[in-house]
């Protein structure tokens, strides 16, 4: 989608508070994680108390806020972590902000007050609202609207909202909002999507919605809309056939903190939480290495060749190897929107084919000219069944320029089988600081590469990768919801042409696949240097009647003479050119469209 002007500049940061000495007159005691099996989370894990006070944990998330709320590509990291206990406070989500319940259960952290994604930084714009997330707590908004105006990278999970819901910024400005996940959460009143262009919402309980513009996708969730796709663009799945929620912190009465790893459902609906204790397995802190910014890739691997699962701390983590989860069972978490970076051209984090590992909540930066790939899980030796125990991968975040130059050839790769992804949005950075986006600054191949068999997604996003954005070579595979940007900076037409081909399909299904699945995909093209590119086509699939896609479009947001999309799926489909347009097809299976 379109966000705003198409920064090519950085938005000016809000000065003031410095990584790892932000709050030395006021929240070391709210920093402070010590406790009977507790450990020390950092200065950037902010822990509050009920003890505390409502307007003293105020000062200290206002000055987060102060700091985040336009500091797009800056170095910081917060993760604001509130002990079971009722609060009354308002938190707005700025950039890097990880806001997040300690409780077993979201109804133990009560928020009498706003949890709040706004825009007012960007003049009411929410298309560029990334990296920020909240999860297990229940807000109570005083005026009954809990706001969370939020693009990609913005997930809410796990969230008790009472009272209605909405998905765009506030006036003044009420402008776009660009594309968010919900996930296992419960919303008594009513979500209205406002200007949000796309969302997704899995297994959650809500009163009602309302509002529509392009891809609004529903999966297991009780009291969603009936599918209408494409008016309104609603595409609804009953059940969600194998999932497990996100792993997350919690500390008892003691003090001692431990990750609970929700089990796996199958053909589930509603929350993993609202009819009774969530069921899965707690593991004691002391049982993870809990990494700062700074630490070297063999300390990490060290810690995890001897058992150890893995927590980041908020934080910047320059690495010159990848990391080697080897073990079945691994949970590898990040908090505060943990930022690995290659600078080495290397990988970020290898992971064995090996079951139930938990990879979730990082940032996966390329910080060097050529990584061959950013994660990868699996490899093409080796390909055994995980279907009991299958490894999931939770909010990760790969990006290719913005903050830093860097390239990588492949930015998710899976080639285990029965692989899990809930929600990733790969980003080859099409704004950012001067000198970290161009055509050859920022280079990036592939966003989204399945080799494995029966891998399920749920929340694809992938951006302005310059060859197949997703390349889908293994079987039985599934998608509920895709969302995807060609690359905004074509040079020229034969910068952008394989072959005999224009340009590269956003979703690429391999020739060979026989059963694959889609459903709610929309593919976006706005090509800004006004150079007239084409892309023949958005989705391409072979022609076979296991390989079916469900409620698919296409837009254009280029001006005249910017060129265009010429067919949606294949050769079907009409053209989205030299100008606004937007393509809608029901369904395609077998070489026939639906429109």
């Amino acid at each position: 989608m379109l966000r705003g002007a198409a920064v090519a500049a950085a938005v000016p940061l809000v000065g003031g508070i410095s990584a790892g000495s932000a709050f030395a007159s006021g929240p070391a005691s709210a920093a402070s994680t010590h406790g009977h099996g507790g450990a020390d989370l950092g200065p950037n894990v902010l822990v509050f108390d009920p003890s505390m006070g409502d307007a003293a944990i105020q000062e200290q998330v206002d000055a987060v806020f102060a700091v985040q709320q336009s500091n797009q590509f800056g170095t910081e990291r917060y993760a604001l972590a509130f002990k079971p206990g009722t609060y009354n406070v308002d938190v707005n989500v700025g950039f890097y902000t990880h806001v997040l319940g300690l409780g077993d259960s979201p109804e133990d952290v009560v928020i009498n007050g706003h949890v709040t994604v706004d825009a007012q930084w960007f003049d009411g714009n929410g298309t560029q609202d990334f990296w920020r997330s909240a999860e297990n707590l229940t807000i109570v908004p005083p005026d009954g609207l809990e706001r969370w105006a939020v693009a990609q990278a913005g997930p809410m999970r796990r969230v008790h909202v009472k009272g209605n819901m909405i998905l765009m910024p506030s006036p003044p400005g009420n402008g776009w909002s660009s594309g968010g996940f919900l996930a296992d959460s419960v919303v008594d009143g009513q979500i209205d999507s406002g200007s949000q262009q796309q969302w997704l919402s899995r297994n959650d309980t809500i009163g009602s919605w309302t509002g529509s513009n392009w891809n609004m996708v529903f999966v297991g969730v009780e009291g969603a809309p009936a599918t209408s796709f494409p008016t309104p663009p609603y595409t609804t799945v009953d059940r969600t056939p194998v999932v497990r929620e996100k792993p997350f912190l919690t500390v008892d009465r003691h003090g001692a903190y431990q990750v609970f790893v929700p089990a796996l459902r199958r053909d589930s609906t509603g929350t993993s939480w609202s009819k009774g204790p969530a069921k899965g397995r707690g593991i004691p802190l002391s049982d993870f290495h809990v990494a700062r910014p700074g630490e070297s890739a063999a300390a990490i691997n060290l810690a995890l060749a001897l058992g150890k699962h893995l927590l980041f701390t908020p934080g910047i983590y320059p690495l010159s190897a990848p990391l080697l989860v080897l073990r079945p069972g691994t949970v590898v978490l990040g908090l505060g929107l943990a930022t690995l970076q290659a600078v080495h051209n290397n990988a970020l984090i290898e992971v064995a084919d090996v079951d139930d590992v938990t990879v979730a909540g990082v940032i996966l930066e390329a910080g060097s000219a050529s990584s061959p790939v950013l994660l990868r899980v699996g490899d093409s030796l080796f390909r055994r069944s995980h279907a009991e125990r299958p490894t999931a991968l939770f909010d990760i975040f790969p990006r290719i320029g913005g903050a830093v130059p860097g390239g990588t050839d492949v930015s998710i790769r899976i080639d285990s089988h029965d692989v899990i992804v809930d929600h990733v949005w790969a980003w080859r950075a099409d704004h950012g600081l001067d000198g970290t986006v161009g055509w050859s600054v920022n280079p990036a191949g592939t966003g989204f590469l399945v080799n494995g068999d029966r891998v399920t997604a749920y929340g694809l996003f992938v951006e302005h990768h310059q060859n197949y954005e997703v390349l889908w070579n293994g079987n039985q595979g599934r998608t509920y919801f895709f969302q995807n940007e060609h690359p905004y900076d074509v040079p020229t037409q034969s910068a952008w042409k394989h072959g005999s081909t224009n340009g590269y399909a956003a979703y690429k299904v391999g020739d060979h696949v026989t059963q694959h699945h889609a459903w709610g995909l929309g593919s976006y093209c706005f090509f800004d240097l006004n150079a007239d590119i084409y892309t023949d086509r958005a989705y391409e699939v072979p022609d076979t009647p296991g390989v079916v896609f469900t409620s698919l479009m296409t837009v254009c947001l280029n001006g005249a003479g910017g060129g265009g999309i010429l067919h949606c799926i294949n050769d079907t489909g009409d053209p989205v050119q030299n100008g606004f347009g937007v393509y809608n097809m029901k369904s395609y299976a077998d070489g026939t469209g639906t429109v």
